[in-house]
């Protein structure tokens, strides 16, 4: 536990910043109950609402269907100058090349793909040559300001998933992309009846998620990703009009040099 913290907060218990970084530095060593104390603290204090609402159901074992927008937003504006390297490199990521390669492998060309949390572009280019017209959107104003920069998309919008789907369905896209990005949505109900809403005849939706643990179909874990399960995605397939044409299990990324392991899908709308 940091020195400055304890002292701070020896000098002034209300300070609101320090309770919520003392709460985030315990969930990080593994103690959820502390943190939870700190960050109950950091509402007592006045801290963000919303956020620290998030917070305390990580380490409390509870499950809200969505993080804030302004929690995924800070994370990937502070992380966005750094993330294509570490994520590649140090975290050995290769979710965007497990999910989209079967697409690569085959003859298949697109007319128009819509990159749902486009990040700096890895999905974009490991498609280049194969889509003729590239949207991406994304929370971060960072990760669009990169995206942008690449020249890979026609169209970058900041934005959240959800709504970048719902003003698409008047013009049908052939292909949806979304790799590792679930992780930070949580519920996905929503986004699978609007994909379906704006798939062409014949589309597909490429998306991965991390796997949850026995027991759970939707979790919010301790790291603050959500996991969903097999069934999960099965049943919301069959709920919002969308056949399975793959899923498999595969890595997404490592911690602490260990495989995290994700469901890789690939879904077509059903024929009616």
């Amino acid at each position: 536990m940091s020195d400055a913290l304890a002292q701070a907060l020896d000098l002034d218990p209300t300070l609101a910043e320090a309770w919520s970084q003392r709460g985030s530095l315990l969930r990080e060593l593994g103690r959820p109950a502390e943190a939870a104390h700190s960050f109950e603290q950091a509402l007592a204090h006045g801290a963000d609402e919303a956020l620290h609402r998030f917070y305390l159901a990580s380490v409390r074992g509870e499950t809200l269907e969505h993080p804030p927008a302004s929690y995924v937003q800070n994370l990937f504006d502070d992380y966005a100058a750094e993330f294509q390297s570490h994520l590649v490199h140090a975290l050995k990521y290769r979710a965007h090349e497990v999910l989209l390669d079967p697409l690569c492998e085959s003859d298949r060309q697109f007319a128009h793909m819509l990159d749902l949390g486009c990040g700096t572009g890895l999905c974009a280019r490991r498609l280049q040559g194969r889509v003729a017209r590239i949207d991406g959107v994304d929370l971060s104003a960072q990760m669009v300001a990169q995206a942008q920069a690449s020249g890979l998309y026609r169209r970058v919008s900041q934005g959240d998933l959800l709504s970048a789907l719902q003003q698409q369905a008047s013009m049908p896209v052939d292909l949806i992309v979304a790799a590792d990005v679930f992780i930070y949505v949580g519920a996905l109900d929503e986004v699978m009846a609007a994909a379906r809403a704006c798939i062409a005849r014949g589309g597909c939706f490429a998306f991965s998620v991390e796997q949850a643990p026995p027991g759970h179909d939707l979790r919010l874990q301790e790291n603050l990703r959500y996991a969903h399960s097999r069934h999960y995605i099965e049943q919301l397939a069959q709920a919002h009009g969308w056949r399975i044409d793959r899923l498999w299990e595969a890595p997404l990324r490592e911690d602490q040099g260990r495989p995290v392991m994700g469901w890789y899908v690939h879904l077509q709308p059903a024929l009616t």
